[in-house]
């Protein structure tokens, strides 16, 4: 008779991604860059608020921009001409960034002096948060088209983030959406975060989300 022996082995499938987004985060801190993760279902917001919030910065603090779509560069050409840094990765067929295409961008996107850069991820609630990229802080943008229930539905973004942005408030009147609702759902995946409600269209809300970057900035 043959005996058998099961070998059980373990090993850890984001190692390698981890490994670089170490790598990133201290080539970032030896540079005094804070890091913004912006991640949000396509058409939240993201880059209409990355345009608002290049322009407020561009005679103030120097940022930069790496913008993540799977295919075109439609994002980076709507932000570049705000004074600032921006350089596009397009992932293809990768829902995702991961720290070894940030790695590969780092030295081209961030200049002497920088003191912010965001990473505009790939529209997905989902895959872009599993992936530490070498950032500071996660960011969450929800729109309040997307309903009031995201948070409890996709815990794994909204467990991990530092502050969540809920855009398009401007609508508000047009919906039928609970704002209240939302706000516990939030504090029930995750009590310490910071929420902005606002309109990037309208300016509602974006002083806010202003002084709480440079609060990052002088930290």
């Amino acid at each position: 008779m043959c005996k058998t022996k099961t070998v059980i082995l373990e090993s850890k499938v984001l190692s390698h991604n981890d490994e670089m987004a170490s790598q990133n985060r201290k080539w970032l801190q030896n540079k005094g860059v804070i890091t913004l993760n912006l991640i949000s279902s396509p058409g939240a917001g993201k880059t209409f608020l990355l345009e608002k919030t290049l322009e407020y910065f561009k005679d103030k603090i120097s940022c930069a921009v790496i913008a993540g779509d799977q295919q075109t560069d439609n994002d980076a050409r709507r932000l570049k001409g705000k004074g600032h840094k921006v350089v596009q990765i397009e992932t293809v067929s990768s829902c995702h960034l991961d720290a070894q295409r940030v790695a590969e961008v780092l030295k081209d996107v961030v200049a002497e002096g920088t003191k912010l850069l965001f990473i505009e991820n790939v529209g997905n609630l989902v895959c872009p948060s599993a992936f530490d990229l070498g950032e500071n802080f996660k960011t969450a943008l929800l729109s309040v088209t997307e309903g009031e229930d995201k948070p409890v539905k996709y815990p794994a973004l909204f467990s991990k983030a530092d502050a969540v942005i809920l855009t398009k408030t401007d609508l508000l009147p047009h919906l039928d959406y609970n704002i209240d609702s939302c706000r516990q759902y939030l504090k029930k995946i995750q009590p310490a975060l910071r929420l902005f409600e606002l309109s990037a269209q309208t300016g509602r809300g974006l002083e806010g989300w202003f002084d709480y970057l440079l609060g990052l900035v002088k930290t």
